[in-house]
C-alpha cells in the first residue's frame, strides 16, 4: 500500500506542473484561406489557396494561448480564371518554383474582446518574412455530429501590403491595390 501512495504522489506531482497541449488541426472540407486585392481602383477580385495545413496548439480552452501555424502551396493558388492563376505563379507575383510555400507561425496572440484576438506573427511570403497581425474571432467548440470529435471554428481577417512582400511590384497601386484583405475562415478538429 505504501509504494502506491509513493508512485501516486509521485504522480500526481509531476503532473500538478505539466500542461497538456492539445493540437487542433483544420479540417480541409470546412477550411478556406482567401484574399481580394482591389483592381483599377473599382472592383474587388477574390482568389484562395486550395491546399494549405494550419495547426493550433493550446492548453486554454479559451485558446488565449495558442500558437497558430500555417502553411500553403502557393501553386494551389485560385483566382477562377486560369490565365490570371498562371500569370500568378510566375515571378512577377508568388514565383512558386522558388518558393513553393508561405509560412506563418504566430508570436501572441492577445486578448481584444470576448472571443476576439489581435493575433501576431511572422509571415514568410516570396521569400521575405514580416510581422503581422491579423484579427481572430474564435466562434466556438462543439462535438462534430458526424466524426464525434471536438471541433473549433475560427475566422481571421487583416490586410497585408502586398509590397512588404515583393509581390508584383511592376504593377503599381492603381492597376491592382498594393492592399490585400485576407479571409480565413475554418474548423478545426481535436
Amino acid at each position: 500500500m505504501k509504494r502506491v501512495s509513493l508512485i501516486l504522489f509521485a504522480f500526481l506531482s509531476l503532473t500538478a506542473f505539466t500542461t497538456l497541449n492539445t493540437v487542433w488541426t483544420n479540417d480541409d472540407a470546412h477550411s478556406q484561406l482567401g484574399f481580394t486585392v482591389k483592381h483599377l481602383g473599382i472592383s474587388d477580385i477574390s482568389g484562395h489557396f486550395d491546399d494549405f495545413d494550419v495547426k493550433i496548439t493550446a492548453t486554454k480552452p479559451d485558446f488565449s494561448d495558442a500558437v497558430v501555424e500555417m502553411t500553403a502551396k502557393t501553386a494551389s493558388i485560385d483566382t477562377r480564371v486560369d490565365d490570371r492563376d498562371t500569370h500568378l505563379k510566375s515571378p512577377d507575383f508568388f514565383n512558386v518554383e522558388k518558393y513553393p510555400t508561405m509560412n506563418f507561425k504566430s508570436t501572441s496572440v492577445k486578448k481584444a474582446g470576448k472571443d476576439s484576438y489581435k493575433l501576431t506573427g511572422n509571415l514568410t511570403l516570396n521569400g521575405v518574412t514580416k510581422p503581422v497581425t491579423m484579427d481572430m474571432k474564435y466562434n466556438g467548440t462543439v462535438e462534430n455530429a458526424m466524426n464525434k470529435k471536438q471541433t473549433a471554428g475560427f475566422q481571421v481577417t487583416g490586410t497585408i501590403k502586398r509590397s512588404d512582400f515583393n509581390l508584383g511590384s511592376g504593377f503599381p497601386a492603381p492597376m491592382i491595390s498594393d492592399e490585400v484583405r485576407i479571409k480565413a475562415d475554418g474548423e478545426f478538429i481535436q
